[in-house]
């Protein structure tokens, strides 16, 4: 078998095991509101999915996990600029926990979600989103949770083949 053939095997098997573990999803938690993004089956795209009311994250994982299978759920864990924990995480944790007490068999991972939110200002303006659309903070964070969802997966993609 060519190095060719040997390699779209690998991808396809790849893409097959990805297909039967589930999606990854990430969360951008903040006080009120917490942006939701979500793969594709087979883990290639990030898609914003939206944004609910921190208070019904429970409630929101619980419908989702109905519908679709999930491998991982991603977390935009906020640190400041010399690496600590920012003060952001008081606010954080206790949804973590939650999550981890109602659903102990779900892979969490935190990352580091530093700039996040400037970033998904900055895509608003490259993407031409109009001034007033660009003051919608429930925009802001699912683009957020995007970003933090695309990062994870690139960090990650030494893992695909």
């Amino acid at each position: 078998m060519s190095l060719f053939l040997k390699s779209l095997n690998r991808i396809y098997i790849s893409s097959f095991k990805a297909y039967i573990l589930g999606r990854i999803l990430a969360f951008d938690i903040g006080r009120k509101r917490t942006g939701v993004a979500a793969t594709d089956p087979l883990k290639i795209i990030a898609n914003g999915l939206s944004t609910i009311p921190t208070d019904s994250v429970i409630t929101f994982l619980t419908q989702y996990l109905i519908k679709e299978s999930v491998e991982l759920v991603v977390i935009g864990y906020p640190r400041q600029m010399n690496n600590q924990l920012s003060e952001a995480v008081t606010h954080i944790q206790p949804v973590i926990n939650r999550i981890k007490k109602v659903f102990p068999d779900l892979q969490i991972e935190l990352v580091d979600e530093r700039f996040t939110s400037k970033m998904a200002f900055q895509t608003m303006i490259d993407g031409g989103v109009k001034k007033k659309d660009r003051q919608n903070k429930a925009l802001v964070d699912t683009i957020s949770a995007t970003i933090i969802l695309q990062s994870y997966m690139e960090s990650k993609s030494f893992n695909k083949f």
